[in-house]
């Protein structure tokens, strides 16, 4: 993975931890459950995603009513496998269920009801209409550690004091500008700075804290 995609998973997870899938409601998720069908599994199957880590897949998407094709990742963005961080919204409930402990180079078809894609609504810019029930085939690519990572905290945290401080962001902030070897505006690592700690640092003690950094739940922190 280029650095440039690495540097915009990190900023995204700092900057868009409310983000959530359009149409998909948390009083929507019932009991109904994503049917799994593994098509093909590699001989080496390993690692195996889970929540937080950071994921390449081709999927197509079909309306299970009429088998119409929605979706297809093959077609858009010239092509490239989409990139997202499991487990936190960026895409659909249950695909975010469906893509769960998979290795790279394994290939599934799930069955996504209603309650876990777009629910009674549906999404008109979509295609998807009200109550609709989702197929995907799905061939995953690779599984990366997630840009909050025990390991980027740990990399940040150069007092190794459970907590981040304004002068270790700001010093992780510069060494990543300078391997990006692009010239910026210094008022563009303080926007950075200060939009990071205005949305992480909850308590305001201008620290962001292992439990604020860990929006995956990593027992390590």
């Amino acid at each position: 993975m280029t650095f440039g995609v690495r540097f915009v998973f990190f900023l995204q997870a700092f900057c868009l931890l409310t983000i959530h899938t359009h149409g998909q409601k948390k009083e929507d998720a019932t009991a109904e459950e994503v049917k799994i069908e593994v098509l093909h599994v590699p001989k080496e199957c390993k690692p195996k995603s889970k929540k937080g880590d950071l994921l390449n897949a081709h999927y197509d998407g079909y309306l299970a009513g009429d088998g119409s094709k929605f979706y297809c990742s093959r077609t858009q963005n010239e092509g490239h496998p989409k990139w997202f961080v499991l487990g936190v919204g960026q895409v659909i409930k249950g695909l975010d269920i469906a893509m769960t402990n998979m290795c790279p180079g394994e290939k599934r078809k799930v069955t996504i009801p209603p309650s876990l894609a777009y629910g009674k609504e549906g999404y008109a810019q979509g295609n998807i209409p009200p109550n609709a029930t989702l197929i995907f085939e799905i061939e995953l690519y690779a599984v990366t550690k997630g840009p909050r990572s025990v390991e980027a905290f740990t990399q940040i945290d150069m007092d190794s004091d459970k907590k981040l401080s304004r002068d270790e962001l700001s010093h992780y902030l510069k060494q990543e500008f300078e391997r990006d070897g692009k010239k910026r505006d210094a008022s563009v690592h303080g926007s950075i700075l200060a939009d990071i700690f205005k949305k992480n640092d909850h308590d305001g003690d201008g620290f962001i804290s292992a439990t604020e950094y860990n929006v995956y739940q990593h027992d390590e922190l």
